[in-house]
């Protein structure tokens, strides 16, 4: 019978907690500060702007792959953070990494490094 009366007991305290709002929920992860898409056109925009900190979604609007990399081609190592995006197929999307120190940040597609239409950059301030 205790142990009965101890069950209800405990049920009823979590209960009572559920419904009400209570300020030590977690807050909801922040999404990207900017997105940028990829259009058989090219890039749209070709440019954004974002905080420190941020992070920027790429979105592949086209009907082929791309892979989008950090300048300069081959060697990827200006923003490593863009290295992140990497492979989008058709209807993908991905974020890069988080961009923490303030620079310009130039981009391509590693498959197609020098057609300008996949080419941006991504300036954090």
């Amino acid at each position: 019978m205790l142990n009965r009366i101890l069950v209800v007991a405990a049920v009823s305290a979590t209960l009572s907690g559920c419904g009400g709002s209570s300020g030590s929920s977690p807050s909801p992860s922040p999404g990207p500060a900017a997105t940028m898409t990829i259009t058989p056109s090219g890039m749209s925009p070709k440019s954004v702007t974002v905080a420190r900190g941020s992070q920027v979604q790429f979105i592949n609007n086209d009907t082929t792959f791309h892979e989008m990399a950090s300048n300069p081609h081959p060697e990827h190592t200006d923003c490593p953070e863009i290295n992140s995006v990497g492979f989008l197929s058709p209807g993908q999307s991905r974020q890069t990494g988080n961009l923490n120190t303030a620079r310009t940040c130039g981009f391509h597609d590693h498959d197609d490094p020098t057609d300008t239409r996949w080419q941006g950059s991504i300036v954090i301030q």
